[in-house]
């Protein structure tokens, strides 16, 4: 099991652009088709832009048309957590970093096969590093 990362609101804030903040430790979102990766095609992984774990990998990635990078399922089971939603007058199922809790985006029953899920995921959560 990877070490939980856990910092100060001080340190996040120092570490992180004001957006990424917003995004990674408020909950926030990024408007539909506006992000780095929504349209990214390119093999590689994707990782956590609080903590650098590998989060989703390029295979996975897939266009939901949602306006979000859409994956249909991690990069192992164990880099994402889950937990209930109820704000905003919706129940949903929000993902956030398993290392460090960073606030990702929400997974919706909707995705393709092999899961049947979308990772709906804010590009401002993630970095992507390419394949050599």
């Amino acid at each position: 099991m990877t070490e939980k990362i856990e910092k100060s609101d001080a340190e996040w804030r120092a570490e992180l652009a004001p957006d990424q903040y917003r995004v990674l430790r408020q909950h926030g979102t990024e408007p539909a088709f506006t992000g780095a990766y929504w349209a990214t095609k390119d093999k590689g992984r994707y990782l956590c832009a609080g903590c650098g774990a590998e989060l989703f990998a390029s295979a996975h990635k897939y266009d939901s048309g949602s306006g979000w990078p859409s994956f249909w399922q991690p990069a192992a089971d164990a880099a994402v957590e889950t937990d209930t939603d109820a704000s905003h007058g919706m129940v949903r199922t929000e993902v956030h970093c398993a290392r460090c809790g960073s606030h990702l985006g929400h997974v919706f029953p909707d995705g393709p096969r092999p899961t049947g899920e979308r990772y709906c995921i804010n590009s401002l959560s993630l970095k992507f590093e390419p394949d050599e």
